[in-house]
């Protein structure tokens, strides 16, 4: 777990190297959030990474969504994903997942990215399969610009449960 005083005494490139993975595969938003420092808790520095996400441009956020692999998609069973990526989907159960229960996950990350044009993200930390499946018939109807926002919602939850994984509390 790393202190508030070695994150803030941190260069911007070791913070990089410390927090770029925390947004997926997107190392930008560690690189602005750095700027906010000295951080005065770690619900400062979450707020940071917060901030980076909602003001970035619709462009930006775009490619952060997509940056995102898919639940229990084939680079996630092939174990090509972030580790942390893989440590969330296996804690919800999706890295044992019945060939039938595959088909259906491949099925509905498929639609929803036809829909969308991004994929489906889900912070799953405390999640079931059951869950996640019920968070996908909840939000497959909705309007591309509310389930933008409802999947920037989930970016910031998964950042914030990252940080909260390494950062001590004040």
């Amino acid at each position: 777990m790393l202190s508030l005083a070695a994150i803030n005494a941190m260069s911007e490139a070791g913070f990089v190297a410390a927090f770029g993975d925390v947004a997926e595969d997107s190392p930008w938003v560690a690189a602005a959030a750095a700027a906010a420092r000295p951080f005065a808790d770690r619900a400062d520095l979450i707020a940071a990474f917060e901030r980076t996400v909602s003001e970035a441009g619709e462009a930006r956020q775009l490619a952060l969504l997509r940056a995102h692999p898919d639940l229990a998609g084939r680079a996630a069973i092939a174990g090509d994903i972030a580790a942390a990526s893989a440590a969330e989907q296996a804690g919800a159960g999706l890295d044992r997942l019945t060939p039938d229960e595959f088909e259906r996950f491949t099925r509905l990350n498929e639609a929803y990215r036809r829909h969308f044009g991004f994929p489906f993200i889900l912070a799953v930390r405390g999640a079931t399969k059951q869950d996640i499946l019920d968070a996908f018939a909840a939000r497959i109807d909705q309007d591309r610009p509310s389930e933008f926002e409802t999947a920037l919602t989930q970016v910031r939850r998964i950042i914030r449960f990252r940080i909260e994984d390494r950062v001590q509390e004040a």
